[in-house]
């Protein structure tokens, strides 16, 4: 059993907000199960900061596509993290779990812009803290927006729950067969054998810090749960 974690980033794509059987961007079922999954969480003491992507309403090949320029595209998808962010913002709010949206960009009257000493306070105070608009600027992903976020909260994790695989493999496990599972890597590793884990951005933010990542599949939800509380589940991604 590994140590527990006590402070969390959930890292969500955008598809895990996605209904499929409607083609809607957002499932109605899946809002409430991260309800019920950050409800869990606190109900364990542990305090949660969210970072979602926006791939269910918006993707970078759609802009290349149409001709629209790549900044704009980049703006575009941080709009999209901010609908699927106050989405989940309202989904806690029927919970009846504080919490506080930030946004990296300008939309003061969705989200309250970042500031890190307000938001640790808030975490202090146990908000659940929800960080929409990416870093505010063109050319930055959602991974490292949560690995920023992590380090100026102090998590000691982000969990990095997937679909369609349980952890991080030397190649795709869903195209070769003989794809070997990684239990454990460095952050340095990941770099050298250019896994597909994170962005290149992200891991470099994170190879210097004492937050973890942890890759794991959210086919359960519930895997979250365990993860906290120190099974071994998944792929661990340390400084060293």
């Amino acid at each position: 059993m590994k140590k527990p974690y006590k402070t969390v980033i959930l890292k969500l794509s955008g598809e895990a907000l996605h209904d499929s059987n409607s083609n809607s961007i957002l499932d109605a079922k899946k809002l409430n199960d991260i309800g019920k999954l950050v409800q869990d969480l606190i109900s364990l003491n542990v305090r949660v900061g969210i970072v979602t992507g926006a791939g269910n309403i918006f993707r970078g090949r759609i802009a290349h596509e149409a001709g629209i320029k790549v900044v704009d595209g980049d703006y575009m998808g941080m709009v999209g993290t901010v609908i699927n962010c106050k989405a989940i913002s309202s989904i806690l709010d029927k919970f009846g779990i504080k919490n506080v949206l930030y946004s990296a960009l300008a939309v003061e009257d969705v989200a309250i812009k970042f500031d890190e000493q307000d938001a640790i306070n808030k975490l202090n105070d146990g908000y659940v803290l929800i960080f929409a608009g990416g870093l505010g600027r063109p050319g930055i992903t959602t991974d490292s927006t949560a690995a920023k976020r992590a380090i100026q909260i102090n998590a000691d994790a982000i969990l990095a729950g997937k679909n369609g695989v349980d952890g991080v493999y030397d190649k795709d496990p869903n195209k070769f067969n003989d794809a070997k599972f990684l239990k454990s890597l460095t952050y340095q590793q990941v770099l050298d054998m250019d896994l597909k884990v994170m962005d290149i951005g992200a891991i470099e933010i994170l190879k210097q810090s004492e937050v973890e990542t942890r890759v794991f599949s959210m086919e359960d939800i519930n895997n979250f749960i365990k993860v906290v509380q120190g099974e071994e589940l998944g792929t661990t991604i340390t400084k060293e």
